[in-house]
């Protein structure tokens, strides 16, 4: 019988938990036993006792025991050292692990004969669709950053008609039309807001247009970047340099922009410069998604809000930790969609001939399987 545990997390500033109660029954159902640390689900909105209350065993955080006798470890965020070293040889460790260049993970992995599947690596697939942890958390994200932009804003988003004369409605510019740029459109278009949308990708289109926002069309180049595997492929410096001067006429106009785009495991392309900063009226809001990878907008801080020349620069890294409750519940199920085909005969059989879990398996009993992307140039 698998033993899995769920831990506390402990990267600063998280609030989610790789389980919910119903996902403990669910993997209670695919015979495993379950251990949860006493408090890992306070911070999301699930009590000890609604864990408890599903047949899952509680243990102390950060308790040797439980982490040496775990088969299988869920995480949101990738333990310390510290705890990984604790695990037994042979377990399978399964969370958004920040693959990327990470030397430190590679180091632990390989020490303790580990198994370790990144969801950041799971190919975009439509079988993989239900485990797709990225695009869950990124479509809370583009919610969360209309709401912190309507929040910010010196105006109305919707168009009003009062007593006292007709308030034309907010001008929203979203920077990328990936998951959290269509839910912000969405969410956007919901408010009210009148919205145009910038993707590098022509293809796009529809889907904006199909959400009742306005696709800024991309320049006329011969290098079009589109996309390879689901996700956003690297765009030109020229490419890019031509957009950024389509873009600064629109943000000029716009009350609002949202930036979004990313490239896994690469710098996140600046699309806002300081000079189109420059031409933004004062009161403006700016929503960066990218900060943490460097951020699309000059100037954006990680978790702060910066002002400058009266436009306020909002750094929206974390924003599923945010909706902790709902960003939980989601992610659970994600891994329970990804786990449920690996949990066969009362044991973890990794199927390397599948190409879901060869996508995202990192390591296998402590060999390393993805040099390119832990250790780039390793191999």
């Amino acid at each position: 019988m698998p033993r899995l545990l769920i831990p506390v997390e402990t990267a600063p500033g998280e609030t989610r938990i790789a389980a919910t109660p119903d996902t403990v029954k669910k993997f209670l159902s695919l015979g495993c036993s379950v251990s949860v640390e006493c408090g890992a689900g306070t911070a999301s909105g699930y009590l000890d006792q609604s864990f408890q209350d599903q047949g899952a065993d509680l243990v102390p955080a950060a308790d040797p025991g439980a982490w040496a006798d775990a088969d299988l470890v869920l995480c949101v965020q990738a333990p310390a050292p510290e705890a990984l070293s604790r695990m037994k040889s042979g377990a399978l460790l399964v969370g958004l692990l920040s693959p990327y260049s990470n030397a430190s993970l590679t180091t632990s992995l390989a020490a303790g004969n580990l198994s370790a599947m990144a969801l950041e690596l799971l190919p975009r697939i439509s079988r993989a669709q239900s485990a797709d942890a990225l695009s869950s958390q990124a479509n809370i994200a583009g919610y969360k950053s209309v709401l912190l932009a309507s929040s910010a804003l010196d105006r109305y988003f919707p168009m009003l008609m009062t007593a006292a004369g007709t308030v034309q409605p907010a001008r929203v510019v979203i920077l990328g039309a990936g998951v959290a740029g269509l839910q912000a459109v969405a969410t956007a278009r919901r408010l009210g807001a009148v919205v145009y949308v910038s993707d590098i990708r022509p293809a796009v289109k529809e889907q904006v247009e199909s959400l009742g926002a306005r696709f800024i069309d991309p320049p006329e180049m011969e290098d079009k970047p589109s996309e390879s595997g689901g996700y956003a492929k690297q765009a030109s410096d020229a490419f890019l340099a031509a957009q950024r001067q389509q873009l600064s006429d629109q943000l000029a106009e716009a009350d609002v922009a949202i930036c979004t785009a990313q490239v896994p495991g690469r710098q996140a392309p600046r699309l806002i410069s300081e000079d189109m900063l420059d031409r933004m009226r004062p009161g403006a809001v700016v929503v960066d998604l990218a900060v943490a990878q460097g951020g699309n907008c000059a100037g954006t801080v990680p978790g702060e809000t910066v002002v400058r020349n009266g436009v306020k620069l909002i750094g929206g890294n974390d924003l599923p930790c945010t909706v902790p409750n709902h960003a939980s519940a989601l992610y659970a199920r994600n891994l329970v969609a990804l786990l449920e085909p690996v949990l066969k005969e009362g044991a973890v059989q990794l199927n390397t001939d599948d190409e879901l879990i060869a996508g995202c398996l990192i390591s296998l009993d402590g060999s390393i399987r993805r040099q390119d992307v832990l250790t780039p140039g390793g191999n």
